[in-house]
């Protein structure tokens, strides 16, 4: 059987690497019993493979149809090494599966000490009980018992017992891994459970939704006259925004193609847009998070430079920004402007480029462009201000490309951000950096 699964099992690193490669896979897809790509490399102790799968975006806590994370498998099998590296990337030590058992528990079960021991070093409650009333150092042998109750005591737990309650130690980190089934499809917009309007903009209306066990979003496209052109190059042009192969790329899942409606697909995000944590929450996002968010930006803006052809028509700004658990940015895949859509109109003029306010799209360089608005992305992180609020999208614009407009940088920021925002800002756009020469400085910034 010749799928990632068993690349993952076997431990095929080329395999898994040339897997990797093509952006239309989804390293968080799930098997026949959603395992997914993560969970059989940390079963199987392919340590090689579960730091590719890591440093690709894979989802540290997704469930398995028994509730069991990447982190059950590695402490079930006594794999040390995976297990302490998954926990450095906050794994949840007090995840629970169907039968309440914790990756404690299964460390216990098997008598593997190191990793029992790693496990409550990191904050695995000793007290918590499954569904059978054990916990986890009932079940461990006299000696290891007592060792994880002593370290338990010096780290503060309460060594109590504490009841099964699925409720509560099921915390809110937990993903499923998601059927590989629900991709690349065109279904009928009543499959998607729709709930609720989140959001209505000048290009659609953006819906939560569910379908099949996934969370979802639909964005329904505002468009007049719904005709067999439009919904070829709507599938067409969907195609290349089927991007699962990179941690930073929030992908289009499917979409609806119908003489009704047209809508897209994507995985429902928690934490909203980067625009609504910077300026309708209240998270707060000090110079290190900035300089977080900014090198995932980066990542994934020079993934996507990176392909041949270009995505057409994707103009970044913290709108189309997502903040993924663990406070990961995404860019929406969603939110790229198909070929019909509004072609001679410009939105969110306030992080374009004076270059792609003046000149036909087609006339721009698309890269030099981005790197524009990102330094304004740069300046709205570090101000927590929304660029030009106070003139509407036209005055904006007109003042940006014809009278010089310009955000001010304010006194009081960090010098190596003023001067990346300078550099990525210059008015020639042949001086202004590629993302992937600003990564190295944004790295060093966050060290």
């Amino acid at each position: 059987m010749n799928d990632i699964f068993s690349h993952c099992r076997d431990g095929n690193l080329v395999a898994v690497k040339v897997w990797l490669d093509n952006t239309e896979n989804d390293l968080n897809q799930g098997d026949d019993h959603l395992f997914s790509p993560l969970h059989w490399a940390c079963r199987e102790g392919h340590m090689h493979i579960v730091e590719i799968l890591l440093n690709r975006g894979a989802r540290i806590n997704a469930a398995n149809m028994g509730d069991d994370t990447p982190l059950h498998n590695a402490a079930q099998m006594g794999h040390f090494e995976i297990l302490k590296k998954i926990i450095k990337y906050n794994a949840d030590v007090n995840a629970i599966n169907e039968h309440g058992n914790t990756p404690l528990h299964y460390a216990c079960f098997g008598q593997h000490a190191a990793c029992a021991e790693e496990l409550v070093t990191n904050g695995a409650t000793v007290g918590i009980c499954n569904k059978f009333g054990q916990s986890s150092v009932s079940k461990a042998r006299p000696m290891l018992a007592r060792k994880l109750t002593e370290m338990a005591a010096s780290l503060g737990q309460d060594l109590n017992q504490i009841a099964y309650n699925q409720n509560v130690w099921k915390g809110t980190t937990r993903t499923r891994a998601k059927n590989e089934t629900l991709h690349h499809e065109n279904v009928e917009l009543t499959k998607l459970n729709l709930k609720g309007k989140i959001a209505s903009t000048h290009s659609g209306e953006t819906w939560r939704g569910r379908w099949g066990q996934q969370e979802i979003v639909a964005k329904i496209l505002k468009v007049r006259d719904i005709t067999s052109r439009k919904m070829r190059e709507f599938h067409e042009e969907y195609l290349r925004l089927r991007i699962f192969s990179h941690p930073n790329v929030l992908p289009v899942m499917g979409i609806v193609n119908s003489p009704k409606n047209l809508a897209t697909i994507s995985g429902y995000v928690m934490g909203g847009s980067l625009y609504h944590v910077l300026h309708e929450s209240t998270v707060t996002v000090d110079h290190s998070r900035a300089v977080l968010f900014a090198t995932d930006i980066a990542n994934g803006m020079s993934f996507l430079h990176s392909l041949e052809p270009i995505i057409p028509r994707l103009h970044i700004n913290s709108k189309h920004i997502m903040i993924e658990d663990g406070m990961q940015c995404k860019i929406n895949m969603a939110d790229v402007k198909f070929s019909f859509q509004e072609p001679n109109k410009l939105h969110n003029t306030a992080w374009m480029a004076p270059e792609a306010l003046q000149r036909k799209h087609e006339n721009i360089n698309r890269k030099s462009a981005d790197m524009w608005s990102f330094s304004i992305l740069l300046w709205e992180m570090v101000t927590r201000e929304v660029p030009f609020s106070d003139l509407s999208n036209m005055e904006c614009g007109m003042q940006i490309a014809l009278e010089g407009m310009r955000v001010s940088i304010p006194p009081g920021i960090s010098p190596h951000i003023c001067k990346l925002m300078k550099i990525c800002m210059n008015e020639d756009p042949t001086k202004r950096p590629k993302f992937d020469m600003i990564l190295p400085i944004l790295q060093k910034m966050k060290n």
